[in-house]
């Protein structure tokens, strides 16, 4: 059994200190195999920014939490123009992580990040010929009974958040049909502020059976209907537990949990649950 914090959309610099505090105190609890940030780290990707968020996987590590992360799109710069263009993510890179797409394989899972912010396209994201390999390059050399997870800040998919649609992925195709060829079975993403969670095909018929996690802010002052949270992720041979812990008062709290069992190729909402929705 692997279990999972799913976190994004930090943005340090239009944060919380209560909230920090309360995810430290949780994944304390918890007792997570890993701590996965899905981008966002930074509201203005600003040197104080990255070093407030810095000090939190510092401590996040000191407690002796495994952590991996990916960049957001917040995490490149947007007033520095120059910035911007040349040098977009050297900040992210010394205070966060040198790598733009981790690698980390534990016991059940095989967990692989990739760098979807982009300079031209400011908030949308994007996947690349080289990374659509690399997906497929990497997810081939784990073991078939591994849990196979990709991480990218922006959704492989469209999404509607309240009465917007957020665009999906560029180059969504080519995303998906590397998720496909590597077996992935499970999708997290941030970006939209709004934790929910869907069977890829019912998205986009085409898209195969994998799991789409998306969280909300962990910790930002930015929120989009929704309470601050995070997601919980127990990972036990052909199921999944998927808890929401929603921001309540003073605290985080479980307010929705979900299993899914892994069916003829797709998951499936279990049938408790899925006579419910």
């Amino acid at each position: 059994m692997a279990r999972i914090i799913h976190l994004s959309d930090l943005h340090f610099g239009a944060h919380d200190e209560r909230l920090v505090e309360a995810v430290h105190s949780e994944a304390d609890r918890l007792k997570p195999d890993l701590v996965v940030v899905s981008g966002d780290f930074t509201q203005r990707a600003r040197t104080e920014q990255f070093k407030e968020a810095c000090l939190f996987l510092e401590q996040l590590r000191e407690r002796g939490h495994e952590v991996i992360g990916v960049p957001g799109n917040h995490d490149v710069p947007l007033y520095d123009v120059l910035r911007r263009f040349l040098s977009p993510l050297t900040r992210y890179r010394r205070f966060v992580d040198e790598t733009l797409c981790p690698f980390i394989e534990l016991p059940g899972i095989a967990v692989l990040g990739i760098n979807t912010a982009r300079s031209m396209t400011f908030k949308d994201g994007r996947i690349s010929d080289e990374q659509v390999e690399f997906i497929r390059e990497t997810f081939a050399r784990t073991p078939t009974e591994s849990m196979r997870i990709l991480v990218t800040h922006h959704p492989l998919f469209a999404l509607k958040v309240g009465d917007e649609v957020t665009p999906a992925i560029g180059r969504q195709e080519l995303a998906l049909d590397a998720v496909e060829d590597a077996g992935v079975d499970m999708l997290l993403a941030g970006h939209n502020h709004h934790a929910e969670a869907h069977v890829a095909s019912d998205l986009v018929t085409r898209a195969g059976g994998a799991l789409v996690v998306q969280a909300g802010t962990a910790t930002s002052t930015r929120v989009r209907d929704q309470a601050q949270s995070f997601n919980l992720i127990d990972i036990d041979d052909a199921t999944v537990t998927l808890t929401v812990y929603a921001w309540e008062r003073d605290r985080f709290a479980p307010a929705d949990a979900q299993g899914y069992e892994w069916k003829e190729g797709h998951w499936k909402l279990e049938p408790a649950q899925e006579a419910a929705h």
